[in-house]
């Protein structure tokens, strides 16, 4: 018998569940039905198990337009691979998907099997709904609503309303089949996130509403990025074979703790191992470690690859270039005499574009990181993290004096945590000789944190 796996617990007043979605099972022998009993035996490991599973859409494989076919698999879902589930104790709440609610007859089945909460908005009744349990509140959406014109449509004055009738809870979460930002570079208004139309608003009322999380499925992939300090967290590993990309990304369930220290998480592939993991609100730096660097090149303050826990931050400020502002210039690099730089921070383009950009592998294409555009001879202020933990969502920035956290945008499927640091490093400039890239303003001054020093 396999060993127990240790949830992460929350202190007093706090909740412990588990997150996974795009299962595509419910047909008996499939190779789908084989991966999903692989990460349902990790949720059965888990000790002690969660109070609740949230389940964000795609259950079954779907897409068919017989209900005979469509009912059967739900049964075989329900009745088969979660039969070890007591829904009793442990309840189970779920999303629309693309899978799952693609007309209105299958809307009406999954309003039929699943008897969901009837308290949404009119015309979505048992398809988007919402759940009160103590001090969290979760707000389930359907992303591809038929009566709005089906994938990608969400309604929104219903999420509104329901976020501010519920102002008094302490912890909210939004729940959806589709993401809203993009994932690894996997972009499509309508098919991979909601329509763009939606996005923003969408996005705000989250901001305003002092959301936690939205948590989303739907891209084969985990990932977790922040956006004006809300966190997108999609987790699609729950059974589907094929992964995007292929080599990255891994089946897997999230298990977490919430309490009033915020989110935390485990990312547990079939083995049970914690691949990834999180605390959000990041943990406050030791403010006594701050270290001023000089312009040029500097020692480096450490090397090497950082571990699971630990993170660095920037403060960055200076008075942009007023002239002559499209060429790369330098903030920070972090470079290998005769290489390129492994990392490199610093403004691009007329727009002076924020920018990161990451070299791992000899020969291969660099990652690009995008971040605010700097008005033209204006002073800035910038505070940045590097958190590895966060993957390709893990390079994040906010101007000074504000608490919200974005990450840069990225199509990148992988982040800083394999990123073995280089001992020489530059402020203002780059390497020297032709890769130099200066940077063009005045007034630069660069400091940095990090737990990792």
């Amino acid at each position: 018998m396999k060993t127990s796996i240790p949830a992460l617990l929350p202190c007093d007043e706090g909740h412990q569940f588990v997150l996974y979605g795009d299962s595509c099972s419910g047909v008996p022998g499939a190779l789908h039905e084989r991966t999903f009993a692989s990460v349902n035996a990790v949720v059965q490991r888990l000790s002690p198990q969660p109070e609740f599973i949230l389940f964000p859409g795609d259950e079954i494989i779907g897409l068919t337009p017989g209900a005979d076919a469509l009912r059967a698999q739900w049964r075989h879902w329900f009745d088969t691979e979660m039969a070890w589930l007591d829904r009793s104790v442990t309840p189970m709440w779920h999303t629309t998907g693309n899978h799952t609610t693609y007309d209105a007859m299958s809307e009406a089945m999954f309003r039929e099997i699943l008897g969901l909460p009837d308290n949404g908005p009119p015309g979505q009744s048992g398809l988007s709904y919402f759940v009160r349990r103590g001090n969290l509140l979760m707000v389930f959406a359907h992303t591809l609503w038929s009566g709005l014109g089906g994938e990608g449509h969400v309604e929104l004055d219903w999420l509104e309303a329901t976020l501010r009738a519920h102002g008094d809870a302490r912890h909210k979460l939004v729940l959806g089949h589709h993401p809203v930002f993009p994932i690894n570079g996997f972009s499509g208004a309508y098919q991979r996130e909601i329509g763009h139309e939606y996005a923003g608003p969408f996005w705000d009322i989250l901001v305003n509403e002092n959301v936690l999380a939205y948590l989303c499925s739907h891209i084969l992939a985990f990932d977790v990025q922040a956006h004006r300090g809300v966190l997108q967290v999609c987790t699609a590993g729950a059974g589907t074979a094929h992964r995007m990309p292929e080599g990255v990304e891994y089946l897997h369930c999230v298990q977490a703790a919430l309490d009033e220290h915020g989110l935390r998480y485990q990312v547990l592939d079939t083995d049970g191992v914690a691949r990834e993991r999180l605390q959000w609100p990041l943990p406050a730096l030791d403010s006594s470690r701050w270290k001023d660097l000089p312009s040029g090149e500097t020692a480096a303050l450490f090397s090497g690859t950082l571990q699971s826990g630990q993170r660095v931050e920037l403060r960055v400020t200076g008075l942009s270039a007023a002239t002559d502002v499209a060429a790369e210039q330098t903030i920070f690099t972090a470079f290998a005499q005769g290489a390129m730089a492994s990392i490199w921070l610093g403004l691009r383009g007329p727009r002076q574009t924020l920018t990161a950009i990451v070299s791992r592998d000899p020969g291969r294409s660099p990652s690009y990181w995008l971040g605010p555009d700097l008005p033209a001879g204006a002073l800035f202020e910038l505070d940045i993290a590097i958190c590895p933990d966060m993957g390709p969502g893990g390079l994040l920035y906010r101007h000074h004096g504000t608490s919200r956290w974005s990450s840069f945008n990225s199509a990148a499927s992988r982040g800083v945590e394999q990123l073995s640091w280089p001992r020489h490093w530059a402020v203002g400039h780059g390497q020297c000789g032709p890769d130099d890239r200066p940077f063009r303003g005045t007034e630069l001054n660069f400091r940095i944190v990090s737990n990792a020093i």
